[in-house]
């Protein structure tokens, strides 16, 4: 038997019924009523199911079970555990993260952080350079293995891509200064972190921004490194005006939120042995999210203030004020083959106005370390044009990243 309407044998008529359905309190048709259930379950008896069976049964019941509870949260699963109701807040706070992608690059974070650039390393940089007792045994014929090792020797495949060599190149670079320590006992103690977060929050003419989030790996050391501007360097920075991005909003590229929390955090607890930030170090490699070396000195810059800022409330407080002995933050970025450097010293905590005492950066930008690898030689009518291995070998490059991180203790 086929449930459903009985197909009418000639045309339906034209009534109240049929087109505007039953009239109120009539009952419906049988084919529109609820069927009843098959068979009802009878009160103080036990329902046998298919739990034992391990599988589903068609004519036996479902098992019931009781929520299952954790006992413990799971961040990865259980979602952020914030308060909405306190950390809302109708003004809106504007965040750089680790994938923010400045448009303007180092002109806008240079705006947001109320900085000075300055093309070109300090002078203490070019002097750790310089001195030839500052440098390894062998030292280019060392940096050549870690190029090989990188680019070659670190997998079995035949193109290695750039987020497997580029990170395995610095951590060779970083071995072999390490390497230094038998000459500099004092490299013995410093930290190299990765994986931490950091928070700084400030106003800047009238919007509040924020950084926060992983951004690479923090070598810290016991002490902090010295200023590298003078005291008359930083009085000159008040006649300095920061170039204005109008029309475009300093703010474009950041992200707008309203749930968040003002705060500002190193990202070590306290009686941390190696409490200040050293340098930063940045392993481009992401082809997901690859950025223009542009970008990439921006984000060193944003990060690099980010630190410095936590670092200084926690030692001045909150109040906006010029620091009596200012905080030197270093950072180094590299997509595995040009690598940017940065010094970055915070004089200033009072960044609303953008009169008074501004921040100073030195920035050295797209420094090659080498200008070919390949792993096939290129032939043109049988003949080695250009030979298989690394090409364009720049020594000045691996100085310059040896002397960031013998910066302060030599």
């Amino acid at each position: 038997m086929v449930y459903g309407p009985r197909r009418p044998k000639g045309p339906l008529p034209s009534t109240p019924w049929t087109v505007r359905g039953p009239p109120p309190g009539a009952t419906l048709p049988w084919y529109l009523q609820k069927v009843p259930p098959v068979r009802e379950q009878v009160r103080d008896l036990d329902v046998v199911t298919y739990e034992g069976k391990l599988h589903r049964v068609p004519w036996l019941a479902k098992p019931q079970h009781e929520k299952w509870e954790r006992g413990w949260r799971d961040p990865w699963r259980d979602g952020p555990c914030l308060d909405v109701q306190s950390s809302y807040h109708e003004r809106p706070c504007y965040i750089c993260q680790q994938l923010t992608r400045l448009l303007e690059g180092v002109k806008q974070a240079s705006w947001l952080t109320k900085t000075k650039v300055i093309d070109g390393l300090p002078l203490q940089i070019h002097s750790i350079m310089t001195n030839v007792a500052n440098e390894l045994e062998n030292q280019d014929e060392r940096v050549l293995n870690a190029i090989f090792h990188a680019r070659f020797w670190v997998s079995s495949e035949e193109e290695i891509m750039e987020e497997t060599y580029c990170p395995t190149l610095l951590e060779d670079l970083l071995h072999l200064c390490r390497a230094m320590a038998t000459k500099h006992p004092l490299l013995a103690k410093r930290m190299l972190a990765r994986d931490y977060r950091v928070a700084a929050t400030w106003e800047r003419e009238s919007v509040l921004l924020q950084v926060r989030g992983v951004n690479g790996r923090l070598l810290n050391a016991v002490s902090p490194l010295e200023p590298v501007a003078s005291e008359d360097e930083i009085l000159a920075s008040e006649n300095d005006v920061l170039e204005s991005l109008y029309p475009i909003a300093p703010t474009v590229d950041l992200h707008e939120v309203n749930t968040y929390e003002t705060k500002n955090d190193t990202g070590f607890q306290a009686g941390y042995p190696y409490p200040h930030p050293h340098t930063i170090y940045f392993a481009h490699g992401d082809r997901y999210h690859r950025m223009r070396p542009e970008q990439l000195r921006a984000k060193m810059l944003m990060f690099a203030f980010g630190n410095a800022l936590a670092k200084a409330r926690s030692q001045y407080g909150d109040e906006p004020r010029v620091l009596e002995k200012p905080i030197v933050v270093q950072s180094v970025g590299t997509d595995g083959q040009r690598f940017q450097f940065l010094v970055f010293q915070l004089n200033t905590t009072d960044l609303d106005p953008s009169h008074g005492v501004k921040n100073l950066a030195w920035i050295d930008a797209d420094q090659l370390l080498y200008e070919d690898a390949r792993h096939r030689p290129e032939i043109r009518k049988k003949v080695v044009t250009i030979p298989a291995g690394i090409h364009g070998y720049q020594p000045a490059t691996f100085k310059k990243f040896l002397a960031f991180y013998l910066h302060g203790v030599v």
